[in-house]
């Protein structure tokens, strides 16, 4: 039996706590994973920033023992939370005595408030990454990932990452085939790895304001295995290549070369994940012209190559899949 203890505050995020711990709730249910749940905070009963008031297990004056894994939430209270010297007293004395400790969006910052961070790899909720390493600049803040690790210590973006933070701590315990199973149980659409990035291209990146370059951006995604170098972009656009390059960093907020990297990654996630094309296969039609100028980009982006992210997302039924990575 493996002790979960997620310590929360008031107002905390309740999707922060529910969506990790229905994980392990279910791997517990529905396979031969054995984990116990508690919650804890400084009082008896806490309100979530949804309103629901939640009865803790425990209150942190009588939480004690061994932890597995100690997870901590978020929210936008977590930057009053971690002004709370019981609350953080508690969590740098509570962390020797658990296997793994984790955060899930601003979480983080109480991990950081403890100590928990110094000299760690990081990230949390993109819209506080700035903040978080300007108040705490002996962690290294990694915007990107959706969940990072380093050593002991984890940490995830916001909200809905923490299920993906709690599927690969399931995965770490049992291997993927019960990840994957109680991922298929709560209906997810699919598992997120850690280094995937928090936005999709076309979120990460934001809409030009001169109507030539809004019109590329929108034919880009429709011509990815096109010749998409900075002089066909710019013939397209009908500019210099010098003068196309400089406007369209500055009103994308990218060079053309890393928006189009990012998309053509992006196309190759979702062909991976949804069919059985073979991986030589997805490069060519996404662009990438080879394999390998294919694997460089999703281990720059993603950390992963395609061959591993295809294994974490292979489709369900029958067939073998034809791989060339």
């Amino acid at each position: 039996m493996r002790r979960i203890v997620v310590l929360t505050f008031p107002d905390f995020q309740a999707l922060d706590v529910f969506g990790p711990t229905e994980v392990f709730s279910a791997a517990h249910r529905f396979t031969r994973a054995r984990y116990s749940i508690e919650l804890v905070a400084v009082e008896p009963s806490v309100v979530s920033s949804s309103g629901v008031r939640v009865e803790m297990h425990s209150t942190l004056a009588d939480c004690h023992g061994p932890i597995d894994t100690l997870i901590v939430a978020g929210g936008d209270a977590a930057l009053k939370a971690e002004h709370d010297g019981a609350l953080i007293s508690w969590l740098r004395a509570a962390a020797p005595r658990s296997r793994r400790v984790a955060s899930v969006c601003t979480g983080a910052f109480l991990l950081a408030r403890a100590g928990l961070l110094d000299g760690r790899r990081a990230t949390t909720h993109w819209s506080a990454c700035d903040l978080l390493a300007r108040r705490y600049p002996g962690v290294s803040v990694d915007p990107d990932p959706i969940y990072v690790r380093d050593g002991k210590v984890f940490s995830s973006a916001g909200v809905t990452a923490g299920i993906d933070l709690a599927l690969g701590l399931l995965e770490d315990d049992h291997g993927p085939d019960v990840a994957r199973t109680v991922a298929q149980g709560l209906v997810l659409f699919l598992r997120r790895p850690g280094g995937q990035s928090q936005f999709s291209a076309a979120l990460a990146s934001q809409p030009a304001e001169r109507e030539p370059l809004r019109e590329l951006q929108a034919w880009l995604s429709d011509n990815l295995d096109a010749d998409l170098s900075v002089p066909a972009l710019a013939e397209r656009a009908c500019m210099s290549p010098r003068n196309f390059a400089r406007a369209f960093k500055r009103e994308v907020g990218m060079t053309p070369a890393t928006y189009v990297e990012a998309l053509r990654v992006e196309r190759a996630r979702a062909l991976l994940e949804s069919s059985r094309a073979p991986v030589d296969e997805v490069a060519r039609r996404c662009g990438f012209g080879t394999v390998e100028t294919m694997r460089r980009s999703f281990r720059r982006r993603l950390g992963v190559s395609p061959g591993l992210y295809r294994d974490r997302f292979r489709p369900s039924g029958g067939g073998k899949i034809e791989r060339a990575a």
